[in-house]
């Protein structure tokens, strides 16, 4: 007996089902509304979200008094507010106002407690006094920590323990509440930089500058003691010690700096004098929360523009306009050009432009790329000021990209880093150092500038670089001032078209000739000279940056040794004083000529102070120290750029460095990411950001437009092989016993 799967009815009916699925199937996919390639289905980039990932991993920490690590600043910038920002425009940068209503003028005092005129001696100023005026009105971020019963009290502050537990955010408790920033909590922050419990990175520096900050540790360990170490401790209750920091009225915070320190307003820009709520460390003392990653770390409570509103470790982080931000306005001012491009149009219209920043964990590179060239990410890291240098590079070397990349119209600002990277001289070499009698000194620092004049710069940026470089004149780089980078004389001359150019090789070799090493072998022996340099890294892994250097100094006739060791290593051989010639490089804290100019002074001798000094060259000139003990008091202006000028001529002459250069930075955004300008400095910039949305949502239909004709050509296939089907079940059902077509189908 003759068996079939299925009926020739049913066939039919199967084969028109299969038919009309696949028409309505392509008719869908043809008429969908958004990308199927997208990685955020719902979404078609209308939303006024800015998307960035991270890689690596989640930020360590997010408080305040504890985050030191450029990956976290996007965050910690963007939710709390020292009294001082730098403005986000103005280059050179300029401290200006953020939740102060002004910058404090310090007045300044002698031991007795006189005060002391502006213009005082600082060898007779015992301590400057800052007044810093707190605007009313700002507000936390609502959160739970402030949130009160109908009787007033604080309703988590005692939460039941197994609440604790089941909660992965504290924004799920159901109450919510603010409070006015006040004085006080800035006093309370800056006791947390003392607290054992926190360890501040900021405190070995700032104990030595304000007053009573050491003596507080002590308070706060004595108090830990006897309160039996208990899971919150009320930083209230102990008294700052003499007074150091206060709180006379409630917008008022007062700071006593030991002597005279002008770049404490500088300090003041960073998150370590963000106001902390007290409120906040009571709530995350509840058992439970810890283990859960809910605490300040995690989930910070702040007065800037955005809050924590998910944070998902290793996977997803976003922040949310606060809805009680105070009112911040876009600035009106800046840099030259930046009104021709267009950074000025927003002028006085309310921070901050975005709602959302969401940021996502991306482990591998190329889907990263992949995705930021498809138009789903804003930029391939919002919160770094260098990672378009890769794309410059790839377009540089590939005109297929760089065609992508300006047809894409993708942003790439561009800013000079405040960071150098140079060659330095060991000046407790016998060879290349100081010299014991002025003779010496004169020999050795010949060499100096002929070796400085040999090293061509400008080849190794263009060469090891890829142009994303400028060289110095000095140790400032351009981007604390240009003025701090002018000719440097000794290596340098000024040509007929006002620009200058690298010495001869046979003014260095006059040198060489001076330095008693004519032709690079030593007059007195007759033998070669040769020299060390001390590198950080295994010199295979360099090879081919340590054999250019060895052809540099090898057109004066020099030898040069490459003596690679590890990091550890190489870190003892600095402190001991062993090393001859080393590469160094150095990134500012805060945007000041002092910054760069201390890994000069004498007294920062890293040999001497066994490590704790960053002269990493040894370098010692009674002028140069002088000059640096008055210039390190004295106020921006004329009188202080003439002393850093003075410095500088010094320390060419000298030549304790062949000066290096200054990277380039560039960051990288979509066409449609506004009022983008990259700093390291501005470390709070992403409230002045903006999106133009539509333009967003064009652009990624455009460029992932589905290609359909795969599934079309499958369907099609499908919808023949079906009508054949159909075709075959047909005439089979004609057939009669003897395989006759009869005519008639059977039923």
């Amino acid at each position: 007996m003759e068996f079939s799967l299925f009926s020739p009815k049913a066939a039919r009916s199967a084969g028109r089902r299969f038919l009309l699925l696949t028409s309505l199937g392509l008719a869908l996919l043809v008429s969908a509304c958004g990308p199927v390639n997208s990685p955020r289905p719902g979404t078609n980039g209308s939303e006024n979200t800015l998307y960035s990932p991270f890689s690596g991993r989640s930020p360590k920490t997010l408080d305040p008094a504890v985050s030191y690590s450029s990956d976290e600043t996007a965050y910690v910038y963007s939710i709390y507010e020292p009294p001082y920002q730098y403005h986000y425009l103005k280059r050179p940068y300029e401290v200006v106002p953020l939740t102060a209503v002004s910058l404090a003028v310090p007045r300044y005092f002698d031991k007795a407690g006189r005060e002391l005129p502006q213009n005082a001696d600082p060898s007779l100023i015992a301590e400057s006094r800052y007044s810093i005026p707190i605007r009313s009105g700002i507000r936390f971020a609502p959160h739970p920590a402030f949130a009160k019963t109908s009787d007033g009290k604080p309703a988590y502050f005692d939460l039941a323990p197994e609440k604790a537990a089941a909660l992965k955010s504290p924004l799920d408790l159901p109450l919510k509440g603010t409070r006015e920033l006040t004085a006080e909590d800035y006093v309370y922050a800056i006791k947390r930089i003392a607290s054992p419990r926190v360890v501040s990175p900021a405190f070995s520096t700032l104990s030595s500058h304000i007053i009573g900050l050491r003596e507080m540790r002590d308070a706060i360990r004595r108090e830990d003691a006897a309160e039996h170490h208990p899971a919150f401790l009320d930083l209230r209750k102990i008294p700052f010690p003499e007074n150091g920091v206060s709180a006379p009225d409630p917008h008022t915070l007062v700071i006593r700096i030991r002597g005279k320190y002008p770049q404490f307003q500088d300090w003041l820009t960073m998150s370590f004098f963000a106001p902390v709520p007290w409120e906040a460390e009571a709530f995350y003392a509840n058992p439970g929360f810890k283990e859960n990653s809910i605490g300040l770390a995690w989930w910070p409570v702040g007065t800037g523009p955005y809050m924590m509103t998910a944070y998902e470790e290793n996977r997803r982080h976003v922040l949310s306009r606060n809805p009680d931000f105070h009112f911040s306005a876009y600035p009106c001012e800046g840099a030259p050009g930046d009104r021709e491009k267009g950074l000025l149009a927003d002028c006085g219209k309310p921070l901050p432009f975005i709602d959302r920043i969401v940021f996502t964990m991306e482990k591998e590179a190329i889907p990263l790329r992949t995705k930021f060239l498809q138009g789903y990410y804003d930029s391939p890291a919002i919160d770094r000021s260098d990672v378009g240098q890769g794309f410059l590079v790839e377009a540089a070397d590939s005109p297929e990209l760089a065609r992508e990349y300006a047809e894409k119209k993708i942003q790439f600002p561009r800013t000079v880093d405040l960071s150098n990277g140079y060659l330095g001289f060991n000046m407790m070499d016998p060879v290349v150092g100081a010299g014991k009698t002025p003779e010496e000194a004169a020999r050795h620092r010949a060499l100096r500038q002929a070796i400085s004049i040999a090293i061509d710069w400008e080849e190794e940026i263009a060469i090891f670089q890829k142009d994303q470089a400028i060289p110095l004149m000095g140790p400032i780089p351009p981007g604390i001032d240009p003025r701090f980078n002018e000719m440097n004389p000794v290596v340098y001359r000024m040509t007929a078209s006002g620009r200058p150019a690298r010495r001869s090789l046979a003014d260095a070799r006059a040198l060489m000739v001076k330095a008693g090493y004519p032709g690079g072998r030593d007059l007195r022996t007759g033998r070669p000279l040769t020299l060390a340099l001390d590198f950080q890294q295994s010199a295979s892994d360099a090879k081919p940056l340590l054999d250019w250097y060895q052809k540099q100094f090898a057109k004066l006739g020099i030898q040069l040794e490459i003596r690679a060791t590890d990091y550890n290593r190489f870190q003892d051989k600095m402190i001991r004083g062993s090393d001859q010639i080393f590469l160094w490089g150095w990134l500012a804290d805060y945007p000041d000529p002092e910054n760069f100019l201390s890994l000069l002074y004498g007294p920062n001798a890293k040999a001497v102070t066994k490590g704790s000094g960053e002269n990493a060259a040894n370098y010692r000139s009674p002028e140069f120290d002088r000059l640096f003990d008055r210039m390190k008091y004295l106020d921006e202006g004329p009188e202080k750029d003439a002393v850093v000028q003075k410095m500088i001529q010094i320390v060419q002459e000298d030549a304790p460095w062949s000066f290096g250069y200054a990277p380039r930075s560039a960051a990288a955004y979509h066409q449609w990411v506004g009022n983008a300008k990259p700093s390291a400095m501005v470390r709070n910039s992403l409230q002045y950001l903006k999106l133009d949305t539509p333009l967003r949502a064009e652009k990624i239909r455009e460029w992932n437009q589905p290609v359909w004709w795969p599934l079309i050509l499958l369907a099609l296939g499908g919808a023949a092989a079906a009508a054949l089907l159909i075709r075959a079940v047909k005439k089979r059902s004609r057939l009669d016993a003897f395989g006759r077509d009869t005519g008639k189908e059977k039923s």
